[in-house]
C-alpha cells in the first residue's frame, strides 16, 4: 500500500518534501527520533480529537494546554526536519538545531506547564516569563523561516515593530505603541496572539483532517480515485486532461496541499496529457490548476475553511454547502476548457474502450447510477429508523450496519482483478477498465468519506469529531483490507496483517510530517493577528479601504484580491486568510452595508479564501507551478501564466457571489429555485470557459463572444437586471420588525436600515441582515434573540438594545445603541430568473450561427477533395 507520491522521481519527491514535510533526511538512531516523534504527536492529536478522553475521565486538556503540546511538537520537529539553509547538512541534525528544538519546545509549552501560575499572575509577568516569551518568539520566527518561508516571517517581524513603533509613525496608522514587556506578553502570555484561534484549530480540527488524508492515500486511496477517473474518461478527446481534473477533484476532497496533489497525480497525467497533443506548457498549467482547486472541494477543504467557522461563527456544514456549488463549478469549468482544447487541436483518443452496444452502455450505467442512490436512500432511512426505535441500543445497530456494508464492499473488490499501481497500467489487452467493475474494485475506499460526510452533515457533529470517526474507519480498513481479501478469495494470509499495521503506522506520521508546516504557519499568523488587536490597526482599516476605494464596492474587492494575491506570493494559503479575513472581511461587510448592500459574512471570507489559494498559480512564486514545471520540463512562468489564463473562470466566481449569493445556495427559498440556480450557474460557467478559450463549436468571432458573454451575465446575475425595472426590496415601519422576523422562512435573512454615531463621532447609516434562529411562525422577538439581537422600544422609535458578543448579529455588523430606520422587506415582483429566457436564446442564436459556419466549411473542404 504505497503512497501515490512515493512512485514519483527522487527530485520531486524532495521537492514535495521541502515544502511539506522537511527535506532532512537522517540516518540512523536520530531518523528513529524523528519517526516516533511524529508518530506521537499524531497519536496526541488522535486522542484529543476522540470522546475517549472525557470518557474514561483522564487526559483532558483546555484548550490553551492542548494548543501548547501541539506547537511544542511543531517547533521541535521544525528545527529537525527542516535544515537551516541549503547548504546545511541534510543527512543529521546539527547540534545547534538540536539545542534550538529542545528550547523552542520548552518555550512553546511553557503556558502550560506553568498554567496556574501564569493565571495567578495576569498582566504582571516575571522577568522568566519575559526571558522564555522572548527566546520562544525569536525561535518561533526562525521555524517560521524554515519550514514555511522567509516572507512569512518577514510579515510577523513587521507587525511586531509595528505593535512596538506606533508613536513615531505617519499619523494615519500610528498608535500609542507598546512596550517589550507588555508586546511579548501579549503575543506569548495569552490566548490574544501565538495561542490564538489560528493555533486552536489547527491543533483542534485541522490535524485530524489532514491524518485523514495522509492515512487515504497510504491505504491506497489516491490510486482507487486515479484509476476510476482513468476507466471513465480515458477513451474521450483530451482524456488525460479529464482524467487530471476529475482524480484532482477526488483527490481534493481529502487532501490540502497543492503541491503534493500535482506530483501524486501530474507524474502521471502530465506526460500523458503531452503525448496527447497538449504541449507541455499546457499540460503543467492543466494539471496546476486542477490540483490548487481541491482547496475549495468540499468536504475536505484547505486548512483554512475550519477558521471560517470560527472567524464567521457557523458550523462547518454550512461552510461545505456554501463552497459546493463554486466548486464544482470551477471543476466543471476547467473540465469544458480542456475539452475545448481537445477539439481546436483536433485532438483524438489515446486509449480505447470496449466496444459494446450504446443500449447495453446506457443500461449499465443507469444501473450502476440508481444502484448507487437506491443503497445510499435506503442507508439514510434504515439508519434514521434505528435511532427512532432503538434508542440507546442504536449506535450498536449502526455500526453493525456499517461493518456488515464493509464486509459485502470488500467482498465485491475480492472478486476484481487488483487494481494496478498507476494509470499506465490500467488498459486490460489494449482496452481500458470498464468503469463499474473499477468502482468496485475500491468500493471499500469510498466508506471512510461516506462516514466523514455523514457526520458532518448529517449528524452535525464538530468537525474534529467527525473526523475521528472517519480516521478511526480508515484504520480498520487499512489493517483488515488485505486479509479479508484474501479470505474472501481463499489465498494464503501471511503477513497481511503485519502489512495493514505497517500501513496504519506510516500513515500516522506522514500525517504529522504534512502538519508541522501548518502548525508553524498558524501559529505565526496569531502574531499578525496579535499586532492587529494590540494596536487597533483594525479600526483604521476601514478607513483607509474606504479612502483608496473611494466607496466603490468593486474597487474595494479589487483592492482585497490584489492583496491577497500578493501577500500569498510568498505565504501560505492559511496565513493568507488569516491576516486578510481579519483586517479585510469586517471592512468589505461594513463599507457595503454603508453603501446600502448586505454581503453576507460568509460570502466575504469565501472571496478571500479564493483569492488565497489562486496565489499558488499566480507567476512569478506560485509552487504548484514550479512542481508542475519540474514535471513537464518547461519554463515555470510560461506554465503559470497559462495556468492564470486557464484560472480566470475561477477568478470571476467570488465577485459574482458577492453581488449574487445565491451562487452560494444563500436566500433560495425552495428546492425548484435551487435547481435553477444550480443548472443556470453551470451554463454560464461553461459559456463563460468557451468565451475564454474562444472556441464554442467552432472558432468565436468576436460578435459571438460578446454575445456569449452577455448571456453568462444574464445567467450569472438575473438580479442586475430585474433591479433596473423594480427593487428587491420594499420599506416597511420599524415597527412591524417582529411580524417580519415571525414570517421569514427557517434560516431566512431580516434586513433593517440603522442609523448612529461610530466611534469616531460620524454619523453614519448602513443596512444590515441578521440570520434568523428557530423556525417559520416562532415569535419574533425570539428569532431575533436566538440571533444575538434585542431591540428596545422608544416611544414611536426602535433601538438596538444589545447584541450579543460572537452573534450573527454582532458578525452582521449591528450597533448597540443605533436606531432602527425602518426594514426591508422583499418586495411582490416576478422572479429574476425570468432573464433566464433571453440568455437561452442568445445561446442558441451563436450555435445557429456557428453551425451554418461549420456546414459550409465542411461542404467547401468536401468540393475541394472532390
Amino acid at each position: 500500500m504505497a503512497s501515490e507520491m512515493d512512485k514519483a522521481p527522487e527530485a520531486l519527491q524532495q521537492l514535495v518534501a521541502d515544502t511539506d514535510t522537511g527535506g532532512r533526511q537522517p540516518r540512523g538512531v536520530v531518523k528513529h527520533i524523528l519517526f516516533f516523534t511524529a508518530l506521537a504527536w499524531a497519536l496526541f492529536q488522535y486522542w484529543y480529537a476522540s470522546p475517549l478522553p472525557f470518557a474514561l475521565g483522564f487526559g483532558i486538556l483546555n484548550d490553551t494546554e492542548a494548543r501548547a503540546i501541539h506547537l511544542s511538537f511543531a517547533i521541535f520537529l521544525a528545527f529537525t526536519a527542516w535544515p537551516a539553509f541549503k547548504r546545511s547538512p541534510r543527512d543529521r541534525v546539527p547540534i545547534t538545531d538540536w539545542v534550538f528544538a529542545l528550547a523552542g519546545a520548552f518555550a512553546a509549552a511553557y503556558i502550560m506547564l506553568f498554567y496556574a501560575e501564569l493565571a495567578n499572575r495576569p498582566g504582571n509577568p516575571t522577568t522568566g516569563d519575559i526571558v522564555v516569551a522572548c527566546i520562544g518568539l525569536v525561535l518561533l520566527l526562525e521555524a517560521t523561516r524554515r519550514a514555511v518561508g522567509w516572507p512569512m516571517a518577514v510579515l510577523a517581524l513587521v507587525f511586531i515593530a509595528y505593535s512596538m513603533a506606533g508613536p513615531w509613525l505617519p499619523e494615519v496608522i500610528s498608535h500609542k505603541g507598546a512596550s517589550l514587556n507588555r508586546m511579548l506578553t501579549h503575543m506569548w502570555l495569552t490566548t490574544e496572539g501565538v495561542y490564538g484561534i489560528a493555533l486552536g484549530v489547527s491543533s483542534s480540527t485541522i490535524f485530524v483532517f489532514v491524518l485523514f488524508g495522509a492515512l487515504l492515500d497510504r491505504s491506497g486511496g489516491g490510486n482507487y480515485m486515479m484509476q476510476v477517473s482513468f476507466a471513465a474518461l480515458g477513451h474521450l478527446r483530451g482524456g488525460p486532461a479529464k482524467v487530471a481534473v476529475a482524480s484532482s477533484a477526488l483527490n481534493g476532497m481529502i487532501s490540502g496541499s497543492s503541491v503534493a496533489n500535482v506530483v501524486s497525480t501530474g507524474i502521471f497525467t502530465i506526460p500523458l496529457m503531452k503525448k496527447a497533443g497538449y504541449g507541455g506548457v499546457k499540460a503543467g498549467a492543466i494539471e496546476t490548476m486542477s490540483s490548487v482547486d481541491g482547496q475549495i472541494m468540499p468536504p475536505v477543504m484547505g486548512a483554512a475553511a475550519f477558521l471560517m467557522v470560527e472567524y464567521v461563527g457557523i458550523p462547518y456544514s454550512d461552510i461545505v454547502k456554501h463552497a459546493f456549488l463554486p466548486a464544482i463549478l470551477s471543476y466543471l469549468g476547467l473540465f469544458y476548457i480542456v475539452h475545448l482544447e481537445a477539439l481546436r487541436l483536433g485532438m483524438q483518443p489515446i486509449a480505447l474502450r470496449r466496444a459494446r452496444p450504446w443500449r447495453d452502455r446506457i443500461v449499465r450505467n443507469l444501473l450502476g447510477v440508481l444502484g448507487t442512490v437506491i443503497v445510499v436512500g435506503a442507508l439514510y432511512y434504515a439508519i434514521g429508523a434505528m435511532k427512532a426505535l432503538l434508542g440507546a441500543a442504536a449506535p450498536w445497530a449502526v455500526g453493525a450496519t456499517v461493518l456488515a456494508l464493509y464486509l459485502v464492499a470488500i467482498w465485491q473488490s475480492a472478486g476484481c482483478p487488483d487494481l494496478p499501481d498507476s494509470i499506465e497500467g490500467a488498459t486490460v489487452g489494449g482496452h481500458l477498465r470498464d468503469t463499474w467493475p473499477t468502482v468496485r474494485a475500491g468500493l471499500h475506499f469510498i466508506m471512510p468519506i461516506g462516514i466523514l460526510v455523514w457526520c458532518l452533515m448529517v449528524e452535525q457533529m464538530s468537525p474534529s469529531l467527525s473526523a475521528f470517526w472517519a480516521v478511526t474507519s480508515l484504520a480498520v480498513l487499512m489493517l483488515t483490507q488485505k486479509p479479508l481479501t484474501a479470505l474472501f478469495r481463499g489465498a494464503p494470509q501471511a503477513g497481511t496483517w503485519q502489512d495493514g499495521g505497517t500501513a496504519v503506522v506510516e500513515g500516522f506520521h506522514n500525517g504529522a510530517r504534512n502538519m508541522i508546516g501548518i502548525g508553524i504557519a498558524t501559529a505565526t499568523a496569531g502574531i499578525v493577528v496579535g499586532g492587529i488587536t494590540l494596536t487597533g490597526l483594525g479600526l483604521r482599516m476601514t478607513e483607509f479601504v474606504e479612502y483608496v476605494s473611494q466607496g466603490n464596492v468593486i474597487l474595494m474587492l479589487l483592492f482585497v484580491a490584489a492583496t491577497c494575491l500578493i501577500i500569498g506570493l510568498g505565504v501560505p494559503t492559511t496565513a493568507n486568510y488569516i491576516l486578510v479575513a481579519t483586517l479585510m472581511a469586517p471592512v468589505v461587510v461594513e463599507l457595503g452595508a454603508q453603501a446600502g448592500m448586505v454581503i453576507p459574512l460568509i460570502a466575504v471570507h469565501m472571496f478571500v479564501f479564493y483569492y488565497g489559494i489562486m496565489a499558488d498559480i499566480t507567476p512569478p512564486v506560485g509552487l504548484a507551478t514550479f512542481a508542475a514545471s519540474a514535471i513537464s520540463g518547461e519554463s515555470s512562468l510560461a506554465t503559470g501564466i497559462q495556468g492564470a489564463i486557464y484560472a480566470s473562470r475561477t477568478l470571476i466566481l467570488p465577485f459574482i457571489w458577492i453581488f449574487n449569493p445565491q451562487l452560494l445556495l444563500i436566500n433560495i427559498d425552495d428546492g425548484f429555485e435551487a435547481v435553477r440556480v444550480i443548472a443556470a450557474s453551470i451554463a454560464a460557467m461553461l459559456l463563460f470557459a468557451a468565451v475564454t478559450i474562444g472556441w464554442f463549436r467552432i472558432k468565436s468571432r468576436w460578435w459571438e463572444a460578446v454575445l456569449l458573454l452577455l448571456a453568462v451575465v444574464l445567467l450569472f446575475r438575473p438580479d442586475m437586471f430585474m433591479d433596473r425595472i423594480t427593487p428587491e426590496y420594499v420599506t416597511a415601519p420599524a415597527s412591524q420588525v417582529y411580524d417580519a422576523a415571525r414570517e421569514r422562512p427557517t434560516g431566512g435573512r431580516l434586513v433593517m436600515r440603522i442609523q448612529g454615531m461610530t466611534l469616531e463621532g460620524d454619523e453614519r447609516s448602513k443596512t444590515v441582515a441578521v440570520v434568523l434562529g428557530g423556525s417559520q411562525g416562532d415569535d419574533g422577538r425570539k428569532r431575533l434573540a436566538d440571533a444575538g439581537l434585542q431591540l428596545m422600544p422608544l416611544g414611536d422609535a426602535l433601538q438596538v438594545g444589545a447584541v450579543r458578543f460572537g452573534s450573527r448579529a454582532a458578525k452582521s455588523g449591528f450597533e448597540q445603541g443605533w436606531d432602527v430606520q425602518d426594514i426591508q422587506v422583499r418586495a411582490d415582483r416576478p422572479s429574476a430568473h425570468w432573464f433566464y429566457l433571453p440568455a437561452i436564446a442568445l445561446v442558441l442564436l451563436v450555435w445557429w450561427v456557428q453551425g451554418r459556419r461549420m456546414r459550409r466549411s465542411e461542404s467547401f473542404v468536401a468540393g475541394v477533395a472532390g
